[in-house]
């Protein structure tokens, strides 16, 4: 993408009434206006919220959005010029219950308020293979007990990923630290009974995966 089309979508970004960008400084260094208020002051009701971490384009939050009108979505990432097209659609579509938020993942708990969230998607992260990069991976120790102080008690994770890898990896950490796996698949395509909202939402890339015959595995736990 040329930086002439990233700034043209910033600025659009900006006039979004769906897109919120704070500051890292707003964040860390106060007491955000919205946090503990997403439902009230965004949303304008009092249903479930779901968030989906590293959102890329907004193609799941904008696919789950539509499947639930009964839930509120947000989606987050810290590339705006990528959920710019997921927040032009929900405007287009008239999705009402789904934001955006241009942040880093690390800062979920300033962010939100404890108890605040129902569900948290993480789709197709990079499962950083690398040793030098794991303090990066999505599903850490340390990402695990930043999200588990937004999610409610009873609140649900999910993660859909090509990366063998990281589904095991994650599969592993949650075994070793006792919590509760409610579902997990090596390859919800070929397998009969896979939830709906998993294999009926496919982003971009995804259909690429599936093209080449890729595997993609699915895990549904509780961290609380």
């Amino acid at each position: 993408m040329g930086s002439k089309n990233k700034l043209k979508r910033f600025k659009e970004n900006e006039t979004f009434k769906n897109v919120f960008q704070p500051s890292r400084d707003e964040l860390v260094n106060a007491n955000y206006h919205l946090k503990g208020n997403w439902r009230k002051d965004v949303f304008k009701n009092d249903k479930p919220l779901v968030l989906e971490l590293g959102c890329g384009k907004g193609e799941y939050t904008i696919g789950l959005a539509k499947r639930c009108p009964d839930k509120n979505f947000i989606g987050i990432d810290v590339k705006g010029a990528r959920f710019w097209r997921g927040a032009k659609t929900a405007i287009e579509d008239n999705i009402p219950n789904a934001a955006f938020i241009r942040t880093q993942i690390e800062l979920i708990e300033y962010v939100f308020a404890e108890n605040e969230v129902n569900e948290i998607w993480i789709t197709f992260p990079d499962p950083q293979i690398k040793y030098k990069r794991t303090k990066h991976r999505m599903t850490n120790l340390q990402f695990l007990e930043r999200y588990k102080k937004v999610l409610k008690a009873d609140g649900l994770m999910h993660l859909k990923t090509d990366s063998e890898f990281m589904h095991g990896y994650t599969l592993g950490l949650l075994h070793g630290l006792g919590y509760e796996v409610l579902y997990a698949n090596h390859n919800v395509y070929k397998l009969e009974g896979s939830p709906e909202e998993v294999t009926e939402i496919q982003t971009f890339y995804e259909n690429q995966y599936l093209e080449k015959d890729k595997a993609i595995t699915y895990i549904r736990f509780k961290i609380n």
